[in-house]
């Protein structure tokens, strides 16, 4: 059904499957669900593309230029969506926008759960849901200055799946790029004992604690048991946090190879591989089946109830969007009701829209590392300082939402090979995001380091924006420009 819409003084034809008229909300027009193609006439934009999940790349290109996407195909599985790549033309799920040279931007956003998928070239941009959608969903359609649009699709989005931030993390210090996969319960005692007076509020152990990723008890390393760490956590004055993957399993894993029925299968019988890490593939569950179910259920109820652990960090939770969004979001239903309201949940890997209203924090980019390009890859999605950077910058517009966890950012001078304009990126983009996260231990840093983090995490500065990359930090100009000049064609917020 061809129609015509005009919004903030511009007439745009556009194409839908539905036969709705377009319905006037605050800030644009509300379309309905089905495919929807929008002839924009903005000739030569700047695309903004968003990524599937946390690590996927996002940001903006010109349509003229090769499309952002991940172009390790093994990669691809992990860190995006492999059934909608596309080496040769602009795409991305959930939400895409067009900005003429004008600085105005035409936004299309999802409103449903079924795996909203868009692309663009010169002259439309066009949305469709894939499997499992429903009549419920639609699309949210607008015109106008970046910022404004992209605060009215919020607005929407808050309307349909709830969120703002119910909990707060507090200031977070976790294991993971101290240690790795080499954590140990005795070096944890003595960086705890190490962080007594230090305005940290949660202490996160990561991945390196369980036998195997799928087998979610202690591996010895933690003879004590993961219940007494979490009550020397506590003792010392800190929340206790751990790192979970609870929707995937290792090949290896006692729960894949004894309870085979539990995996995901393909139409040919075998497991799904839901991603590569740990030097190989690993499988999802089938968040769908009772007996999974179950045990998550068990699982989260454990490490929460029993263990005492107030701060989960969930990663690698796009696996259960495999099945449907609907099933991911059924899957973090069951997280949320086990856990309880009074429990902070850090999605990683996880899917924008259904994760509203249920986890408490996204992270928003691949990992951080100490050092700002890998030299061996160009992949957006790779674990870099700038990737993240360039990923949360990115993604800051979803911040009245969810919590935006731009990853750690770094004080030691210790194993780090980012400059101080690198580190400082880091940590403005903490404070713009209001979620302070290190993993430094207090050991590494030298008196003035350590003076430098008891700054960072104490302060609550005034933050003002002022167009895309550039703000002001209690007064002082803060540029994301050149952190993200490669990124295509920059247009300010009008």
């Amino acid at each position: 059904m061809a129609q015509l819409v005009r919004l903030d003084g511009r007439t745009f034809a556009l194409q839908q499957s539905g036969p709705s008229t377009p319905r006037p909300v605050d800030g644009g027009v509300v379309l309905p669900g089905g495919r929807v193609a929008i002839l924009h006439g903005l000739g030569d934009a700047s695309f903004y593309r968003h990524g599937q999940n946390s690590w996927s790349p996002t940001g903006w290109r010109r349509l003229s230029e090769p499309p952002l996407r991940v172009p390790n195909p093994e990669r691809l599985v992990t860190a995006d969506d492999p059934a909608f790549d596309d080496p040769a033309r602009h795409h991305g799920s959930a939400v895409a926008a067009l900005q003429g040279r004008d600085g105005r931007t035409l936004l299309l956003g999802a409103l449903g759960l079924g795996t909203a998928r868009l692309v663009a070239d010169q002259d439309t941009v066009a949305g469709w849901y894939g499997s499992g959608c429903s009549s419920e969903d639609g699309w949210f359609l607008a015109y106008g200055k970046e910022a404004e649009v992209f605060r009215a699709y919020t607005d929407q989005l808050a309307l349909r799946f709830g969120g703002g931030n119910r909990r707060r993390a507090g200031n977070v210090w976790c294991s993971w790029y101290a240690y790795y996969e080499t954590v140990t319960e005795t070096q944890l005692a003595k960086d705890i004992a190490d962080l007594s007076g230090l305005p940290f509020d949660v202490v996160q152990i990561d991945d390196g604690w369980e036998m195997m990723v799928g087998d979610w008890t202690p591996n010895p390393k933690f003879p004590s048991g993961m219940r007494a760490l979490a009550t020397r956590i506590s003792d010392a004055g800190f929340r206790p946090g751990l790192w979970l993957a609870p929707f995937i399993a290792l090949p290896g894993s006692s729960l894949a190879t004894s309870h085979p029925s539990m995996l995901m299968r393909n139409s040919a019988g075998s497991p799904v591989i839901a991603g590569y890490n740990w030097g190989g593939p690993y499988y999802a569950l089938d968040m769908s089946s009772p007996d999974c179910r179950s045990h998550v259920a068990a699982l989260i109820s454990t490490i929460v109830h029993d263990w005492g652990f107030r701060y989960l960090k969930l990663d690698f939770i796009n696996a259960a969007a495999l099945g449907s969004e609907t099933t991911y979001r059924s899957a973090l239903e069951l997280v949320r009701s086990v856990a309880g309201d009074d429990v902070y949940l850090l999605g990683s890997g996880a899917l924008l829209l259904p994760s509203l209203g249920l986890l408490d924090g996204i992270r928003s980019g691949p990992d951080v590392a100490p050092m700002w390009d890998n030299y061996a890859t160009t992949d957006p999605s790779d674990a870099t300082a700038r990737n993240a950077v360039v990923n949360s910058v990115h993604r800051l517009w979803q911040s009245p939402l969810i919590d935006i966890d731009p990853d750690v950012v770094y004080f030691r001078s210790k194993l780090n090979l980012l400059t101080p304009q690198q580190m400082q990126w880091l940590r403005d983009l903490a404070v713009l995001c209001d979620f302070r996260a290190v993993s430094d231990p207090p050991s590494w840093l030298s008196q003035a380091e350590l003076a430098a983090l008891r700054e960072f995490l104490t302060e609550r500065p005034a933050v003002v924006q002022l167009d895309r990359y550039r703000f002001t930090i209690d007064g002082r100009p803060v540029d994301f420009t050149p952190a993200v000049a490669t990124d295509g064609q920059l247009y300010p917020i009008s």
